[in-house]
This record gives structure tokens, C-alpha cells and sequence, in this order.
């Protein structure tokens, strides 16, 4: 499976952006999918996670309420919509497969290459 992440870039607190995932190799529903963020010099972080279908999802506590995670199996990508964007939230952000739902980064098997999303103050 291979994973492109896109849709990230420069935006003001408060602002908005969607980060996309798209799929190739694979059909997507296969997979679990999962975001990560990785701040500069810092440890990979888990965002949140959507099950296959769709039914069970699952959110970091520091984005809950600003961050929802979705998927589009017929489009074979997945998405994180992100709202009320902070300086904190600025970092690499990764998507990633798996074969089932997990938190742990070591749980996923593909990666994107990451789309870098930076919040000004």
C-alpha cells in the first residue's frame, strides 16, 4: 500500500485545514488507518484512528472536540479535518495502515510521507 498525505501548509490559530490520505496498491477498507504528528526533535504522536468501515473511531484527548478523522473507502482515502488550529498543533503529520485499530505507532504497517502543518500565533 502506498499512502500520500496532502492538503497541509501555513494557517493562522483558530484557522482550519483538511489533510487528505490517499491510497494505491491496496483497497483501503483492508486497513485500519491511523494520523500521527511529530513536532520538530520530538517523539511520533498518535492523532486518531478509524476502523475499516468506518465504525469505530477513536481521538488523541488533546484534539478531541477540534479534530475528526474520516474515510472514503470509494476514494480510497482517508481524511482529518481539523478546526480551532493551535500553535501546538504545528508538526509533521503522518498517515499510516494497519490491519487492526491501534494507538501505538509500531502497530502500523504503511506510512505516507508526511505533510508538514504549521499554526502562527
Amino acid at each position: 500500500v502506498q499512502l500520500v498525505e496532502s492538503g497541509g501548509g501555513l494557517v493562522q490559530a483558530g484557522g482550519s485545514l483538511r489533510l487528505s490520505c490517499a491510497a494505491s496498491g491496496r483497497t483501503l477498507s483492508s486497513y485500519a488507518m491511523g494520523w500521527f504528528l511529530q513536532p520538530p526533535g520530538k517523539e511520533r504522536e498518535f492523532v486518531a484512528y478509524i476502523s475499516g468501515r468506518g465504525g469505530s473511531i477513536h481521538n488523541a484527548h488533546f484534539v478531541k472536540g477540534r479534530f475528526t478523522i474520516s474515510r472514503d473507502n470509494a476514494k480510497n482515502t482517508v481524511y482529518l479535518q481539523m478546526n480551532s488550529l493551535k500553535p501546538e498543533d504545528t508538526a509533521v503529520y503522518y498517515c499510516a495502515a494497519a490491519d487492526r485499530v491501534t494507538d501505538r505507532p509500531d502497530g502500523y504497517t504503511y506510512w505516507g510521507q508526511g505533510t508538514q502543518v504549521t499554526v502562527s500565533s
